[in-house]
């Protein structure tokens, strides 16, 4: 069977070669202009369907041998960082469009129902990835991970119509809600298997997976609300988009490229999900305080309100994405710098050197904003974004912080030491509920980012202090050993 782009064999086999003598000279002068590109991208394609046809229909899908290459770090940076631009880009390409051709309040409304498919997003990933790439020794099989992000996913689809349910949706709000915690369910279904490709080092497969399925979002959702003017119709396509291109291409080359999973456990599995409890409950709590702010919105401010904030907060949430291109492919790296007690200077250093690139990414997405960010925007989405420029200087530096919590709990996380953070979720929890609610009140959509602000800045000096609090124990605990030995 003919390799893949990547493959550590010599490459994909030549298209057969096509009779000159029967085409006129000027056809084959024109075939030699293709682009090479173009015949390069038709034949890994067509290498790919015979290689899925052909496993499918002999039975052998769990059973090929795997043809790409592992330990690929420039691949695994490029691949990786494609995929996650791509995943971060599809909501604000999205909103754009839709608000081109649906106006803001449709705009709006979907921006409502993605933060809350990314909370109920949160349910279906369980806190699982870091925990499972980590797992070097494979304490848990791959079939234990599967079996329980299956379940986490059916219980994250019952918990969203339940959600609609309880908010009375119907009509468009209905079709965008379902649509939409779709899309974001293949996302989360997704993220196991291209867990198990960087847990088996071929993290830049799964770069390429994310890249698919966030092109397929892009482009079907575009397409379906140029014709149908409908954001609840497109949302719809959009995850049947997203599940064909889970069936066709992430599933497969999953079991294709890793080594067969031992069977599952049901002792395995269930101690997985107590395991990553704490990762999950701080997690969810963390996107729940992430969000409190539009979750407040609603009901106190037109739909439209929902789009602007969105709108300001992509700059933001562009560096906490660009941050985790950098640092994801290190997380299975920095596990081994800290198993080994002669390399844990080298893991502080690392997690210096990401603070600081935080800082750094931070000030120049506000000298972008600044200069030509806003303009950018106001021109994108067709709305003055002018009279919002000292909002979006807040916003951008929330974005630094909470790309500085996001890196710190994976960190922690590490360190098997979830459990002890649980508790700063909560507290923080417990100011999300009242700073929104107070500020909005009074100063609409100002308020609603200035409390994101503020309780994020609260959220990210308990986990700072509680790292640095588990760092230091750390310490005490080998100068203790060292003594008695």
């Amino acid at each position: 069977m003919a390799g893949g782009p990547f493959s550590s064999a010599s490459g994909v086999h030549a298209p057969a070669e096509r009779s000159s003598r029967r085409a006129p000279a000027f056809l084959a002068r024109l075939g030699s202009l293709r682009p090479h590109t173009e015949g390069r991208l038709r034949k890994l394609v067509n290498a790919w369907f015979d290689r899925l046809v052909g496993a499918v229909t002999g039975g052998t899908l769990g059973l090929e041998g795997a043809q790409y290459a592992e330990h690929q770090t420039t691949r695994d940076y490029v691949c990786n960082t494609l995929g996650t631009v791509a995943w971060g880009m599809a909501f604000p390409v999205l909103t754009v469009v839709a608000t081109q051709l649906a106006g803001t309040e449709q705009a709006g409304m979907f921006s409502l129902a993605y933060v809350t498919a990314m909370l109920l997003m949160y349910v279906g990933n369980y806190g699982v990835r870091t925990y499972q790439v980590s797992d070097l020794s494979e304490r848990h099989t791959f079939k234990d991970y599967q079996v329980n992000r299956i379940i986490t996913c059916v219980a994250m689809m019952a918990l969203g119509v339940l959600y609609c349910m309880l908010r009375g949706y119907e009509g468009s709000m209905l079709f965008i809600s379902v649509g939409t915690y779709l899309w974001k369910m293949v996302d989360a279904l997704a993220d196991v298997y291209e867990g198990r490709l960087q847990q088996v080092d071929k993290l830049y497969l799964a770069g390429i997976s994310q890249l698919v399925r966030s092109l397929a979002a892009i482009v079907f959702f575009s397409a379906a609300l140029l014709v149908t003017r409908s954001v609840g119709v497109a949302c719809v396509v959009m995850a049947v988009a997203c599940i064909a291109t889970f069936v066709l291409f992430t599933l497969p080359v999953t079991l294709f490229e890793s080594p067969r999973s031992r069977r599952f456990s049901v002792s395995s599995v269930r101690g997985l999900f107590r395991e990553c409890f704490p990762l999950f409950l701080a997690l969810f709590l963390y996107m729940l305080i992430d969000s409190m702010p539009k979750f407040m919105m609603e009901g106190m401010l037109s739909y439209d309100n929902q789009l602007y904030y969105s709108a300001l907060f992509i700059p933001a949430s562009g560096i906490t994405l660009g941050v985790q291109s950098v640092y994801k492919p290190l997380l299975v790296r920095m596990a081994g710098l800290w198993s080994d007690r002669k390399k844990r200077k080298a893991f502080d250093l690392t997690i210096i050197a990401i603070l600081a690139l935080i800082v750094g990414v931070t000030l120049v997405t506000l000298l972008i904003m600044s200069w030509v960010g806003v303009p950018f925007m106001s021109f994108c989405y067709g709305v003055d974004f002018e009279r919002f420029r000292g909002l979006a200087y807040v916003m951008v530096a929330a974005g630094g912080v909470t790309a500085a919590i996001d890196f710190l709990y994976q960190v922690i996380t590490l360190l098997r030491r979830q459990k002890s953070v649980t508790r700063i979720y909560i507290m923080t929890f417990g100011f999300s509920l009242y700073i929104p609610w107070l500020l909005i009140g009074f100063t609409d959509l100002a308020g609603a980012v200035l409390s994101f602000m503020i309780v994020m800045s609260i959220l990210f000096v308990l986990l700072a202090s509680e790292y640095l609090s588990i760092r230091t124990s750390f310490n005490d605990m080998e100068d203790a050993a060292a003594k008695r030995s």
